[in-house]
């Protein structure tokens, strides 16, 4: 019994590999679109520039998805120490 608790504490759930996919793909989107932006206003894009094509939803990106990808860590953190813990934990 000791062998099973330790061998399912050490692994990460399915549930938490998917999390950490998800995290990793909202931060990693955000920060591009963070550089495509910095990029673009060095290049000369004046704010009319931005409200075309798809700048707007490049533009929104950071703003939702930085804190969004916080959150999920956040998530993701109470999950894997509620399950280390082996779910009894105090908080």
């Amino acid at each position: 019994p000791g062998g099973m608790v330790s061998s399912e504490s050490s692994s990460p759930s399915r549930l938490e590999r998917i999390l950490a996919a998800v995290i990793g793909s909202v931060i990693g989107l955000s920060i591009l679109a963070f550089f495509a932006i910095i990029i673009a206003s060095w290049q000369g894009f004046s704010s009319e520039d931005f409200s075309q094509g798809a700048w707007p939803a490049i533009t929104f990106l950071p703003l939702v998805g930085l804190p969004l990808g916080f959150v999920l860590i956040i998530v993701l953190l109470v999950i894997s120490t509620r399950r280390r813990s082996g779910g009894h934990g105090s908080s």
